[in-house]
C-alpha cells in the first residue's frame, strides 16, 4: 500500500495516514464488526475526494467513505481506504427559507444543521437517537429515521438532489425523475446513460417480485431503495419534510460534496 499512501500524499491536500494507530482507531464503528482499513484519508475539499477515489481506482483498492461511525451493523468499517468526511466537509453552505431548502457537505452533523436552520423556524425531520453525532452522508447511506420521521419521512424522503461520485469516476447530479426524463438520459450514449439504462433493467427485472414478497412494514429501509427506485421513474412528485409544527414543505437540498 506505499504506493497508494505516496500518490495520495502528493495529490490531497487533506491528511493521509496509513499508521498503526490511525488504522486501529476506524477499524470499527458502533457495530460489533472489527476491519482494519488499509489507511485513513481526511480529504479537505471535493478535488481530495475526487482524487482519492482516483488512486484508488489505480491501485485497485476498496474505498469507504464515513462520517460520525455510529453505524449499527458495521456499515463504517471495511478493509478499504476510509475517507473521513466529517473533519473538514462538514458546513452548511447556504440556507433558502424561502423554498426551505439548505445546502450541505456530506460531513455536516445533523445538530449542527438543525442550528442553522432553527432562527428560521425550520427542523430537518428524520432525528436519529445519534443527531448530535450522526452526519448527513451518513444518515443519506443508511436512510435514517428517528422518532419525527413518522410525519416528517425517512432521510430518502427529505434529499432533494445529490451530487455524486461514482467508483469509476462518473461524477452525476442526481434526483427524482420523472419517466418521461429518465427514459431520456437512458438512450444518452456514454457512461450516464449506461448507468440509467443499468438501473432501469434491474428495476424491471426485480421490482414487482420486491413488491410482492417483502413485508408490509411502515419501517423499509433495507430494500426500500428499490421500491423509491421504481416509483421515483414513474412519478413526477417531489419528497416532503416537515416544519416544527409538522407541515409538509419541500424538502432539503444536499450534494456529496
Amino acid at each position: 500500500m506505499r504506493a497508494l499512501e505516496s500518490a495520495l500524499r502528493t495529490r490531497i491536500a487533506g491528511e493521509v495516514d496509513f499508521g498503526t494507530g490511525a488504522r486501529a482507531l476506524y477499524a470499527t464503528d458502533a457495530s460489533n464488526y472489527r476491519q482494519v482499513p488499509v489507511g485513513v484519508v481526511l480529504p479537505r475539499t471535493t478535488e481530495d475526494v475526487l482524487e482519492a477515489v482516483r488512486a484508488c481506482r489505480e491501485h485497485g483498492v476498496a474505498i469507504l467513505p464515513r462520517g460520525a461511525g455510529t453505524s449499527l451493523a458495521g456499515q463504517g468499517c471495511n478493509v478499504a481506504l476510509v475517507m473521513d468526511m466529517s473533519r473538514h466537509l462538514r458546513n452548511v453552505l447556504s440556507v433558502d427559507p424561502d423554498r426551505k431548502i439548505a445546502r450541505v457537505q456530506p460531513g455536516v452533523v445533523l445538530d449542527d444543521l438543525q442550528r442553522a436552520v432553527k432562527p428560521h423556524g425550520l427542523i430537518y425531520g428524520p432525528d436519529p437517537a445519534t443527531h448530535a453525532w450522526c452526519t448527513l452522508g451518513g444518515m443519506i447511506g443508511n436512510n435514517s429515521c428517528g422518532v419525527h420521521s413518522v410525519v416528517a419521512g425517512v432521510t430518502a424522503d427529505v434529499v432533494e438532489d445529490l451530487d455524486v461520485l461514482t467508483a469509476d469516476g462518473l461524477r452525476l447530479r442526481v434526483g427524482r425523475t420523472a419517466a418521461e426524463d429518465f427514459d431520456t438520459v437512458s438512450r444518452e450514449p456514454g457512461r450516464r446513460g449506461d448507468v440509467y439504462r443499468r438501473l432501469r433493467e434491474l428495476s424491471d427485472r426485480h421490482a414487482d417480485e420486491i413488491r410482492a414478497r417483502y413485508p408490509r412494514i411502515p419501517r423499509r429501509v433495507s430494500v426500500t431503495s428499490w421500491m423509491r427506485f421504481s416509483r421515483s421513474t414513474s412519478s413526477t412528485s417531489r419528497a416532503r419534510w416537515s416544519d416544527p409544527k409538522a407541515r409538509a414543505s419541500p424538502c432539503w437540498k444536499r450534494p456529496c460534496g
